[in-house]
């Protein structure tokens, strides 16, 4: 029995668009990412593949494209972020313990990836649903729990290897000590 190609057979190029999504963002979960978006891509633009083209070269170009997009808007983001985090600093001076662990917490937060920041403050902080942040996001629920569980993950680490404040002690007076 023949098999009849299909010129639209992404399955057969699946090993290829991971290991060229390794290379660009090396990390196993984020090229899983990078993969899954290349994909829906090109399904929404299948319409758009010249039937006889090479669709790997055709598929690697898709994810190249939203490679580039990713990290154009993890720029971005980054930008506005810190722009954020310089207004809070200079509007939140930390001056008990509470507030410095704040901060602590605070700079952990921000040091999550980006789709795990995100993830995870439409759940926590806005309380969206799963299926509503997904749907935000614009990724599959399952992706959307994956993230969160990361985050989460890497969040519950920063807590066990972070000591807490036990005080805060004077390190300059003001002069009058001896007085």
């Amino acid at each position: 029995m023949e098999r009849k190609e299909r010129p639209f057979d992404v399955i057969g190029q699946l090993a290829a668009l991971r290991r060229y999504a390794r290379s660009l963002v090396r990390n196993s979960d984020e090229a899983e990412d990078l993969v899954h978006d290349a994909l829906v891509r090109a399904f929404e633009k299948r319409k758009s593949f010249r039937s006889g083209a090479n669709l790997r070269n055709w598929l690697l170009s898709i994810l190249h494209n939203a490679h580039i997009d990713r990290v154009r808007q993890n720029r971005s983001l980054t930008r506005r972020h810190d722009g954020a985090a310089v207004e809070a600093e200079q509007s939140l001076p930390a001056g008990q313990e509470h507030a410095v662990r704040l901060q602590q917490v605070r700079n952990a937060f921000f040091d999550l990836p980006e789709e795990q920041r995100e993830a995870l403050h439409l759940v926590a902080i806005e309380d969206l649903s799963y299926q509503e942040a997904a749907t935000a996001l614009a990724i599959p629920v399952g992706t959307l729990m994956s993230r969160i569980s990361r985050a989460r993950a890497q969040l519950r680490e920063f807590e066990e290897k972070t000591p807490r404040v036990a005080h805060l002690r004077l390190i300059e007076g003001n002069g009058n000590e001896g007085d």
